[in-house]
């Protein structure tokens, strides 16, 4: 079947045996990626449909609008991991006020059994839907068992001695934890811009960078020094990144600068990822642009040993 992405209840076509799951998805870690697989090759298994139901906005949007909620991925970024699991169909649920005023008994006839026709239901075992989220597994189970669909409770994955979750990944990165952050997602956390013109000061001190703005809903690790990877045009390159403001130079936008090691093409107006791999240290101000370059060398010499202890780790797990 062609992956599929749906827009809204009034586009959605009735496919055959819907095997379905509910959720933002934010960061797609290894608890969504369990799920996904489990939905996946259930309906493999019965020739069904294998389909995400999610929301646009978060719903965090439209019922606490004043909390700033920063994400762990973008809406491609989030397309591009369902089709990576197999997934079939994604209905994107536009979530209003109207929406959020659905009772668990509405939500439950009028969406999911009247205009998506799910056959099977795999959610996690906390699972709450609904008005003010009062609905619960169990009500799920008895609305289901009456409407004509399977509820499939699942546990949640448990690494690092506690539950997966995107909050908890939104914290460890924003306290420059990458790599317990990488352990939960099941990969690097990474970031994607369009190089930018910069004041040429990496360039003065013999270490030229790409410069990149910060995505402004997205989860950004703490100012400072990491060891990362960059990739463009289909390449990878060992690379290390700065967060922050150049407090040394007098300070400015806040940027990410890239250093690709080995490497010295023009990047301006290229597209580049850039995944932290390591924090190294945290931002300072130093006394002089020399000392800062002498700095530069060490962090770099760090970011080398970091990479390459990273990679035999990949490949001797």
């Amino acid at each position: 079947m062609t992956f599929t992405v749906t827009r809204g209840l009034g586009d959605v076509r009735l496919r055959p045996h819907p095997v379905v799951t509910i959720g933002n998805f934010d960061g797609h870690h290894r608890g969504h990626h369990s799920l996904l697989q489990t939905v996946v090759t259930r309906a493999r298994e019965v020739g069904g449909t294998a389909m995400v139901i999610t929301f646009d906005p978060h719903p965090v949007r439209v019922l606490a609008p004043h909390v700033e909620l920063r994400f762990l991925t973008n809406p491609d970024e989030k397309l591009e991991r369902f089709m990576a699991a197999g997934v079939d169909e994604v209905v994107f649920l536009e979530f209003t006020p109207e929406l959020a005023a659905m009772t668990p008994d509405e939500f439950a006839d009028v969406v999911l059994h009247r205009r998506l026709g799910v056959a099977e239901l795999f959610v996690g075992e906390h699972f709450a839907f609904g008005k003010g989220r009062t609905g619960r597994i169990a009500d799920l189970e008895r609305l289901g068992a009456a409407l004509g669909f399977a509820v499939h409770p699942l546990r949640p994955v448990v690494l690092s001695g506690g539950v997966v979750s995107s909050t908890r990944i939104r914290t460890l990165i924003q306290a420059g934890n990458m790599e317990e952050a990488a352990v939960l997602l099941g990969r690097a956390y990474g970031l994607t811009g369009t190089v930018v013109s910069g004041m040429q000061q990496g360039q003065a001190l013999g270490w030229p960078t790409a410069n990149l703005r910060i995505p402004h809903e997205r989860v950004t690790p703490p100012d400072g020094v990491y060891a990362a990877r960059a990739s463009y045009d289909g390449r990878q390159y060992d690379a290390v990144a700065y967060i922050g403001s150049r407090p040394t130079f007098g300070g400015g936008e806040r940027l990410i600068e890239v250093n690709l090691l080995d490497h010295r093409d023009h990047l301006y107006g290229k597209s580049i990822g850039v995944e932290f791999i390591e924090r190294l240290r945290g931002d300072h101000t130093f006394l002089s642009a020399q000392e800062l370059a002498a700095q530069i060398a060490r962090d770099v010499d760090r970011a080398k040993a970091s990479l390459r202890r990273h990679a035999e780790e990949a490949r001797h797990p």
